[in-house]
């Protein structure tokens, strides 16, 4: 069983404790700049009032990204099946 590491995240001006495994550490580290990033962006190119909405907006765009890179990796599967289907479909024809 490994050793759990304690760290402090800090995301919108709040310190957020966390016990997770070593292995995790920089990519919640890199996670929580991009979040940072992205709030200081929406804050300087946005009239935003509230926290709030600047992180509901922050955790709109990351999965949006999220959910677009699998529908990408959907119409990929699909392209690829299809062209391995005209393959074995060329294959069976000289077979």
């Amino acid at each position: 069983m490994s050793e759990k590491l304690k760290i402090k995240i800090s995301i919108a001006d709040r310190v957020y404790p966390l016990t997770i495994d070593p292995r995790q550490e920089e990519g919640l580290r890199k996670a929580a700049k991009s979040i940072e990033k992205l709030l200081k962006q929406f804050e300087q190119n946005y009239a935003v009032r509230d926290k709030q909405d600047v992180l509901a907006m922050c955790a709109l765009q990351f999965a949006t990204k999220v959910e677009q890179e699998s529908l990408d990796d959907q119409e990929d599967d699909i392209l690829v099946t299809e062209k391995l289907v005209a393959m074995q479909q060329l294959l069976d024809k000289y077979i």
